[in-house]
């Protein structure tokens, strides 16, 4: 169902599905309500058990080559938004519909599970798990003491439970927890790494300027970079530039869909404009989509109504009160699109429009060096919490190494890269054209 509305909003199915979650507040309620009822009404049968059935009559997946048929168009009264047209309050209203749906079928399943099993516990996984707007709602309910979303929880993380299967069930090796009651995933940093002698042969070779920085001394530098004003030149339509953006490859690769620090794009969360330069100038994506803050485990509950560890950026909780900026009259009355540009809290650029966050903690245990970088901002601001987003661009991977890294940041308007003790500088890199000689040169290594 999710993926249909993903199909008929205009975006790739089994990709898009976080643009349609993070387009759904911009919703009218009173439209989605009524879409609502229409769907429950003919295509959707949800059960009290959480259980459901689909009215195919509705969908062409089966044996066509698209998610819905004629009569899905005709009970919503139009055809499918075309892919990279634009954006109407339709698909926003059909956004809060599909999530509305989704968040009720979760609770409904999450609350028939609790009285069969009595368990104090709830392990997700599957694609739908990773709505951690949904997610979010289901920990609020207090229906289970805590709730734990395993980090690569769609088809990827077939990956990983056929490791665990083969060593609990084929080797018999037992099933233990930690002391501390903590995951043993460490942080989803199960990925590749690269030395520093990598790092600077690759970069010596291709005789790139470079500032290398002592171990201890590298998290101040970045945090302080995330603080300085950047020499970027404005957005097209007069967005001034703000502070700095910086790119950063260090220690291992996260495994699964989100960055979590190892390779990351991080930038200042009090900064205005940093919400839009991200998307327009470094991602190169939709406006409207979020960015989820990376904050210190131990303030998390200092600024997001959440009281234990996100580790894995999959629970959705909102800024605290304190934190917000009350909005005027005329402003309350915004909706759609123009939701965007108003400014909600003090930390505007990781605050979405229902002034929730996609919140990761960052524990010095999984990541110390991020943690550092972390702590050190919060020390130079009061704010220990900033910008993460995936290191690359719309439509491409995560990067993993620092050829990868170095590629992106010259294709975008990153201020600075940070390749584990290596900082460059964008104003002093080769300022070349995007069929230029370092290109070929990169993509032939």
């Amino acid at each position: 169902l999710y993926s249909a509305f993903t199909y008929y909003t205009g975006f790739k199915v089994n990709s898009g599905e976080y643009k349609v979650m993070g387009l759904a507040p911009y919703g009218n309620p009173e439209a989605a309500k009524k879409y609502v009822e229409l769907i429950l009404n003919n295509v959707f049968d949800l059960r009290e058990d959480g259980s459901f059935r689909l009215n195919m009559e509705y969908f062409d997946y089966l044996s066509g080559l698209r998610m819905t048929s004629p009569r899905f168009d005709e009970l919503i009264g139009g055809p499918p938004r075309k892919q990279e047209s634009k954006l109407t309050q339709r698909e926003m209203d059909l956004a809060l519909t599909v999530q509305t749906i989704t968040e009720l079928t979760m609770e409904r399943q999450a609350r028939h599970v609790k009285r069969i099993t009595g368990a104090d516990y709830l392990c997700m996984a599957g694609g739908v798990a990773l709505n951690c707007v949904s997610n979010g709602k289901i920990l609020r309910q207090n229906i289970f003491k805590d709730v734990f979303i395993q980090p690569a929880a769609g088809d990827a993380g077939g990956a990983l439970g056929v490791a665990l299967a083969i060593w609990h069930k084929y080797l018999q090796k037992p099933r233990t927890a930690t002391a501390d009651g903590r995951d043993r995933m460490k942080g989803a940093l199960l990925g590749p790494r690269f030395s520093d002698a990598e790092i600077k042969a690759w970069l010596d070779a291709r005789k790139l300027p470079y500032e290398e920085v002592s171990a201890p001394d590298l998290p101040g530098r970045v945090a302080k970079l995330l603080t300085e004003e950047s020499r970027r030149p404005p957005l097209e339509d007069g967005t001034p530039p703000g502070t700095n953006v910086v790119g950063l490859m260090q220690g291992r690769m996260e495994f699964g869909p989100r960055a979590l620090g190892g390779r990351s794009i991080i930038g200042d969360s009090r900064s205005r404009s940093m919400q839009k330069t991200m998307n327009v100038a470094i991602k190169f994506r939709e406006s409207f989509r979020p960015f989820a803050p990376s904050c210190l485990a131990e303030k998390v509950s200092d600024w997001f109504e959440l009281d234990r560890e996100s580790p894995y950026m999959l629970l959705v909780a909102n800024v605290l009160e304190k934190h917000r900026i009350p909005m005027t009259e005329e402003q309350k009355k915004l909706f759609g699109i123009d939701k965007l540009n108003v400014i909600r809290s003090s930390v505007p650029s990781i605050t979405h429009v229902d002034y929730s966050a996609r919140i990761q903690t960052v524990h010095p245990q999984d990541n110390p060096v991020y943690h550092e970088i972390i702590k050190q901002y919060d020390q130079l601001t009061g704010v220990p919490v900033i910008v993460n987003t995936s290191f690359n661009v719309r439509g491409e991977p995560i990067i993993c190494n620092h050829e990868d890294a170095y590629r992106c940041f010259m294709r975008t308007h990153m201020d600075y890269l940070v390749l584990e003790r290596f900082i460059l500088d964008k104003t002093k890199q080769p300022q070349a054209g995007a069929d230029s000689d370092w290109k070929s040169e990169f993509e032939l290594d």
